[in-house]
């Protein structure tokens, strides 16, 4: 009898542990890209990534392709990624593909499991690697489809060399049950696939179905804080909204939002309502999946569950300057599914405005201890030396539970772009649905960017230290960085809080600003013929140069300028009037000039542009620029 008790003991156990194991699949993990109410839910997962990284600490992270593999095979194939164990691979990203094969091996097969084109993984020709999650865009090219694997996985690339490359994943304990990726997609995973793009175009729809829907419309004035709402038991908030977005446009950013959970002591959400919704040094500019703005309506579709109250507020900041009242309208969506605290953290938002950040130290995303995991970034990166934005050069690096688990190649890399400041790359704001960048602006030497992490979000069971570097090495370069670091855990994690105020968060505009060739706005008149840095003038012929992005102002200008045997003799002009002496760029021999007065100028509202004359010669034609500097002189 009692060997028949434990016998049947034995076998009830062995259901239930069975019962108990999660099943991993292509459709498990597509689901989590579209079910968004999912997101506060713990992972049993351990991230990972390789990527190019300089093991060295310098900025050779992928240049000349010395650490863009973990090994060299025999025949010179490359090997790029190689795990034990189950996990999943979530994201790859690379600003150079080439047309090399991947090889993905699976488990200890020695036979590739499947095989593509580096290039087609972002190409969109080849199913099921199409958008929305895969594609090129602001200089990087990035796959979000998920490729499940068991017992292990290697990738290895059928070529001699490669670049910059990241490959991020995640490693599940042995009681997860993982199939492996497998081509074709059955009907299943298709449907699964068809989903995401489905949800991803209507993510409010789906997610405020079925729910209450509040509406507070209010005068907000300077010096006020105003509750926007105030729940007395536990819930949800699936999302909320607040209009018009032009009201919290500014240089100042004087308003701020806050939220608070179950009477905590400080705010979950403390931060200028710009910087929350990824305005870009006041001006809105992100509108991705879960946060932005659009249409004039600043949205949220973050999940915020909360376990007894949740207090919203709105808080005007005093100042000197002359301010008014602001009437918002703001849309809360909420149920009453209270937290399950076993199995889910509350949102929070770190707001790290970082005014001369220390040289030799990077920029802190987030620190602190606790269990959680990590699903955003939001980043304004104002330089401070004026000109190219080499501080852009920067790593980040994720230490999770005491261990380096990523580190990247690059600023724009982290957030899934590349190859700043060149044309059509990470030259402008561009928004998608999990990355995207905020701004890139030369003569203002500064830029931001944004990224979220759904099926790439970053367990944490004890602590996280999540950095970026400002310059290519040793954190040279001297910044302004302001980030909000978006997490779930069960408290606020965060070693220390920070409060808005008027010193830190008005938009800083720098005295000095300079005006590149390769993202100059040009009208031409007559004949001219631009060769990157080289105008050649044909006739007479006038090069206008736009300026309507700087600041209102009078300026001094000058030029970095090569004086050449062809050098021109020219003027500038502001509209109708001439605003230069008759200037040269002749030498009998070639020799570069920098800093070189050209003239004063004032910008405003009618005149937001200089234009070169140049005059007949057919011989001394030629203007060799590097750059514009125009040094404000009000």
């Amino acid at each position: 009898m009692k060997k028949a008790t434990l016998l049947i003991g034995m076998q009830l156990l062995l259901i239930l542990g069975y019962a108990q194991q999660k099943k991993i699949n292509i459709v498990t993990e597509l689901d989590k890209l579209h079910d968004i109410k999912d997101l506060p839910s713990y992972s049993q997962a351990t991230v990972g990534q390789f990527s190019s990284y300089d093991r060295t600490g310098g900025n050779d992270d992928g240049f000349s392709g010395k650490y863009s593999y973990i090994k060299r095979n025999v025949d010179s194939t490359l090997v790029l990624f190689e795990a034990k164990g189950n996990g999943v691979i979530n994201r790859i990203w690379t600003p150079t593909p080439t047309n090399d094969t991947l090889d993905f091996y699976f488990g200890n097969s020695e036979k590739a499991n499947f095989s593509i084109s580096f290039q087609d993984l972002f190409s969109g020709k080849v199913y099921p690697f199409v958008n929305p999650l895969c594609g090129n865009e602001i200089g990087g090219y990035y796959s979000y489809v998920p490729i499940p694997y068991a017992k292990g996985c290697k990738i290895i690339l059928r070529g001699k060399k490669l670049q910059f490359y990241q490959i991020q994943y995640n490693t599940y304990p042995n009681n997860m049950q993982v199939e492996n990726f497998r081509l074709p997609f059955d009907e299943q995973a298709k449907n699964a696939l068809k989903q995401v793009e489905a949800k991803w175009k209507q993510v409010k729809t789906e997610l405020t179905q079925s729910i209450k829907h509040i509406t507070i419309d209010t005068l907000l004035s300077p010096g006020e804080t105003v509750k926007l709402v105030d729940f007395q038991q536990g819930g949800r908030i699936i999302g909320f909204e607040l209009s018009p977005s032009d009201a919290f446009e500014g240089l100042n950013k004087q308003i701020d939002l806050l939220a608070t959970w179950d009477n905590e002591t400080m705010p979950a959400i403390n931060a200028p309502v710009a910087d929350f919704f990824g305005y870009a040094f006041g001006k809105t500019s992100m509108q991705s999946l879960l946060l932005g703005s659009s249409n004039g309506v600043n949205y949220c579709y973050f999940p915020m569950p909360f376990d007894r109250r949740a207090e919203i507020a709105l808080r005007y900041r005093t100042s000197n300057l002359s301010t008014k009242p602001v009437r918002v309208k703001a849309e809360i969506y909420v149920n009453h599914e209270k937290r399950k605290p076993r199995t889910e953290g509350k949102f929070y938002a770190f707001w790290h405005d970082n005014q001369h950040a220390a040289l030799g130290k990077p920029h802190v995303f987030l620190e602190g201890k606790g269990k959680g995991h990590y699903v955003g970034t939001l980043l304004q990166a104002q330089g401070l030396d004026p000109g190219m934005t080499l501080f852009f050069e920067g790593d980040d690096v994720t230490e999770i539970d005491g261990e380096m688990r990523l580190h990247g190649t690059g600023s724009e890399d982290y957030f899934n772009g590349g190859w700043y400041a060149l044309l059509d790359r990470w030259d402008r704001k561009m928004s998608l649905p999990l990355h995207g960048s905020l701004d890139y602006s030369l003569p203002y030497a500064r830029t931001g960017g944004y990224r979220l992490f759904l099926t790439d979000k970053m367990p944490f069971t004890k602590e996280i230290l999540h950095t970026i570097e400002h310059g290519p090495e040793r954190n040279n370069k001297p910044v302004n960085y302001t980030s909000l670091a978006l997490y779930y855990a069960d408290a606020a994690i965060a070693k220390q809080t920070q409060e808005p105020s008027n010193l830190v968060t008005s938009v800083y505009l720098p005295d000095t600003m300079m005006v590149y060739p390769q993202l100059m706005r040009y009208s031409i008149g007559g004949q001219v013929k631009i060769n990157g840095n080289e105008w050649q003038f044909t006739n007479g012929g006038q090069l206008k140069v736009d300026l309507s992005t700087l600041p209102r102002g009078r300026y001094k200008l000058f030029a970095d300028l090569e004086r050449i045997p062809e050098g021109a003799e020219f003027t500038i002009w502001q509209r109708q009037k001439q605003v230069s002496d008759t200037l040269s760029a002749h030498a009998s021999v070639a020799k570069k000039e920098a800093f070189h007065y050209l003239c004063n100028i004032d910008l405003d509202d009618f005149k937001d542009a200089i234009t070169f004359h140049v005059g007949d010669s057919s011989v001394k034609n030629v203007l060799k620029i590097e750059r514009l500097i125009l040094v404000r002189n009000d």
